[in-house]
């Protein structure tokens, strides 16, 4: 899934739809333009595959300050942690409204909502990533998963697929994986609160969660989490029973992976168990990744089984969720 500017439909992008064939875009930075706009926008990225299968086309419209698309058309949505203070019901309905927004102008996947758990405002204060912007569903993992689960819900109803982030949580981390190198959480297990929360939204149906990248002492210390194969395969997958598609988190400028190259990136996170990567603030990098993912599942017939059934849960995604 590669990015291109909200307000714009970037060259590079559109070639790699047309002739690398990759199966998403993602509608990154800000845009105050409208609707009118991201219309357009969206009809040039699907006028640029040609491959027949539906473009998967998202962004982050999350509300307050993480809200990509504003303007005509487009719902002011306030933060997560206002939306908590709403009952699950109104919210799954505002959701929706959101959600049709979306929809009308063309975007049909949202990288929301956030399922991280924060336990109080102490927490958040030292919380870069997730409480200091107010990211999250109000305290603690009841509040997260209730209201997750109804954004999740009310974006289904409008035909938009969502995306619950970032597991396994990014609620106790003091640093921002997008920004620094070594981020990581010690506290966190494959029992905490930030898990059962997706233990939850999985039962309720989700269908896309995205891994983080950051470190998890307690789970699988000393790689991101995005390439570990006992996060992403062991615990996701096998011990919460996960079936649907795992996205990564920004794997081609966060300064926590920096240390791999984008090769490696793309390569140790589909060898994980990942599906979609996610290469949205430097869309530049995504011909080398896809280079190199070609090349291994060329020689490798173990790496080839691995992108065969990523893209397998992928187009069964896009075959329940989008229409031709």
């Amino acid at each position: 899934m590669v990015g291109t500017t909200a307000a714009a439909a970037q060259s590079g992008t559109l070639a790699d739809v047309t002739d690398l064939h990759v199966g998403g875009v993602f509608l990154s930075g800000r845009s105050t333009a409208g609707a009118a706009v991201t219309s357009a926008v969206t009809a040039r990225l699907r006028a640029a595959d040609r491959d027949g299968v539906p473009l998967l086309v998202s962004t982050d419209q999350e509300g307050g300050e993480v809200q990509v698309l504003r303007g005509a058309g487009f719902a002011d949505i306030p933060s997560a942690l206002a939306q908590a203070g709403t009952q699950p019901a109104a919210l799954e309905a505002s959701a929706a409204s959101w959600g049709a927004q979306l929809r009308a102008a063309g975007v049909n996947m949202d990288l929301a909502p956030v399922a991280d758990v924060v336990v109080s405002p102490a927490q958040a204060s030292a919380n870069p990533p997730i409480g200091q912007l107010d990211r999250e569903y109000g305290y603690g993992e009841v509040s997260a998963a209730q209201h997750a689960g109804a954004f999740a819900g009310g974006m289904l109803r409008a035909g938009v697929v969502p995306t619950a982030k970032h597991f396994p949580g990014l609620g106790a981390v003091t640093q921002n994986t997008d920004f620094r190198a070594g981020v990581t959480d010690t506290t966190t297990t494959s029992s905490s609160p930030s898990v059962e929360v997706y233990r939850q939204l999985i039962a309720g149906g989700l269908p896309v969660v995205m891994v983080s990248t950051a470190d998890y002492a307690r789970i699988a210390p000393g790689i991101p989490a995005a390439f570990s194969p006992a996060v992403v395969t062991g615990l996701l997958r096998d011990s919460l029973g996960f079936r649907g598609v795992v996205i990564t988190d920004d794997l081609s400028a966060a300064q926590q992976v920096a240390a791999w190259s984008p090769a490696q990136r793309a390569i140790l996170s589909i060898a994980a168990g990942a599906d979609i990567v996610l290469v949205s603030a430097s869309p530049q990098v995504a011909p080398q990744m896809i280079a190199a993912v070609v090349a291994k599942a060329r020689t490798d017939a173990a790496f080839r089984a691995q992108v065969d059934a990523a893209a397998t849960r992928v187009l069964d995604l896009k075959r329940r969720y989008l229409p031709r």
